[in-house]
């Protein structure tokens, strides 16, 4: 893996995808404390996109119905 913009972006939406299939956060395949590089950058923002995924579906959950988000 290049540890580059695109590989940053399918990772984050890795993560996203993983949320939306009910997986834990635990469940990362990417190892945090690993020694190889890439292993880590796997890590960091897989969870990253887990944890932006969450925070959307808890945003929306949060809002009365029929309110949108610019009002």
């Amino acid at each position: 893996m290049e540890l580059n913009r695109q590989a940053c972006q399918d990772l984050l939406n890795e993560g996203k995808a993983a949320y939306a299939a009910g997986d834990p956060a635990d469940a990362c395949p990417y190892a945090m404390y690993g020694a190889d590089v890439e292993e880590r950058f796997g890590y960091r923002y897989w969870t990253r996109g887990w944890g932006m995924a969450r925070a959307e579906a808890e945003a929306q959950a949060d809002q009365p119905a029929g309110a949108s988000a610019g009002q």
